[in-house]
């Protein structure tokens, strides 16, 4: 990538990170009372985060059905409590065994 297009990128999302974070302390100087803003505002850094996430969950491996073996896992594992590191332990597993099964197939 050329500095021509990086630095406007970088000012851009510098702009939009700041006003996501300066936002909500402007516009709600008292305590927020509502509880569905209080979970709306606590729940969108998750929502965020899987959004952006998700997506490259599907196409990391270069396999779509090692991937989805990989999320079927970890969906399981986060699902019954599992720590975060064994998750991810668990899914990496997950992706080379079914990535072996591949190759013999």
């Amino acid at each position: 990538m050329s500095w021509t297009n990086f630095f406007p990128y970088l000012i851009v999302m510098a702009g939009v990170t700041y006003l996501i974070r300066m936002l909500p302390m402007t516009v709600f100087r008292r305590e927020i009372k509502s509880v569905f803003v209080r979970s709306f505002l606590h729940y969108v850094p998750y929502a965020v985060l899987g959004a952006m996430t998700f997506p490259d969950v599907l196409y990391a491996t270069g396999n779509l059905w090692t991937a989805l073996a990989g999320l079927v896992v970890a969906v399981l594992m986060a699902w019954r409590g599992w720590s975060l590191l064994t998750v991810a332990v668990g899914a990496c597993l997950a992706v080379a065994a079914a990535q072996g099964v591949m190759m013999v197939l």
